[in-house]
């Protein structure tokens, strides 16, 4: 292993405490938390963790050589060069010809742009062999399987299939649907474009019931999405239990696994997982509380009037 006995000029480094761009993030703490929601946010699209600190630190320093990014990222060379690579094969890097080779980061609104690109072609090629796989699957000689109209449990974990799940049940959702979602909750689904929908739906003669703690993120949530009926729970509520149950025959119950008090380091910290389950005792129970939450003394928030 090669030991540096000098540090190279003019290395930029994220983690270096005698930067300047580390005393000034040290100082203020708000682009660190910028830099963490990027980085979960470039997890999403399949980045991989050093991939994700080499494409930041070309976007933030500039053109680079390897043996730079290996030193300001404390990586070793080989995995550095093994990097670049991966990024150059996305278009999220190039190489610039000049001896020694050295790299540079493509933008961050065209990197953006590639990655959801990526995605959608990814989507439609499986939307193309959707046809084709029914018709294989339907090819095979079937054996006699149980009916689906049984009383069943099923637990979600990772917010993607949560998300989708609880779009399922919304798109289902006949007569009435009920939300208890705490206000950090409530951000994953305003953020996923269920609370729009939902808005759309308490229009089309859907009764729909939102029970959320009070807070500004809450209340900003609500006045966002116009709902005729929104109420507060002002006790600590951050503990209880999200969840949405549909038409009396579906519901979507979380499962806290996080236990720090901090909501912050506690949403990042947590696992999320979700139970859905159509098993009628169950859904009939959460259901009370529901409606035990909803008819106590709580504010009311109806549209345009509080």
């Amino acid at each position: 292993m090669e030991i540096l006995k000098e540090k190279p000029e003019r290395i930029v480094s994220l983690y270096d405490e005698d930067a300047r761009v580390w005393k000034l993030l040290s100082g203020n703490k708000e682009p660190l938390k910028s830099l963490r929601t990027i980085e979960d946010a470039l997890l999403k699209f399949g980045l991989l963790r050093n991939e994700i600190r080499v494409y930041i630190y070309l976007a933030r320093s500039g053109m680079r050589k390897a043996r730079e990014i290996s030193d300001a990222l404390s990586l070793h060379r080989t995995e550095t060069y093994k990097v670049l690579r991966g990024l150059e094969k996305r278009g999220l890097v190039s190489s610039v010809l000049e001896k020694p080779l050295k790299f540079m980061a493509t933008p961050f609104e065209e990197t953006i742009d590639t990655l959801i690109k990526a995605k959608k072609l990814k989507i439609q090629k499986l939307e193309r062999k959707k046809k084709s796989l029914l018709d294989i699957w339907f090819s095979i000689p079937q054996q006699n399987v149980e009916p689906r109209n049984k009383e069943v449990f099923q637990v979600l974990e990772g917010e993607e299939q949560i998300l989708l799940k609880a779009n399922e049940i919304l798109e289902n959702t006949k007569e009435e649907i009920y939300v208890v979602a705490p206000d950090l909750d409530l951000l994953r689904l305003y953020h996923s474009g269920f609370t729009d929908k939902l808005e759309k739906f308490s229009r089309k003669n859907v009764k729909v019931k939102l029970l959320t703690n009070y807070s500004p993120k809450s209340r900003f949530i609500a006045d966002k999405m116009k709902l005729t009926d929104v109420k507060y729970l002002f006790s600590d509520a951050e503990d209880l239990p999200s969840f949405i149950i549909s038409d009396r025959g579906q519901l979507l119950f979380s499962i806290k696994n996080g236990n720090n008090r901090d909501p912050e380091i506690r949403r990042r910290k947590e696992k999320i997982s979700f139970l859905w389950t159509n098993y009628e005792a169950f859904i009939k129970a959460l259901k009370t509380l529901f409606l035990e939450l909803w008819n106590a003394e709580l504010p009311l928030l109806r549209t345009g009037v509080e």
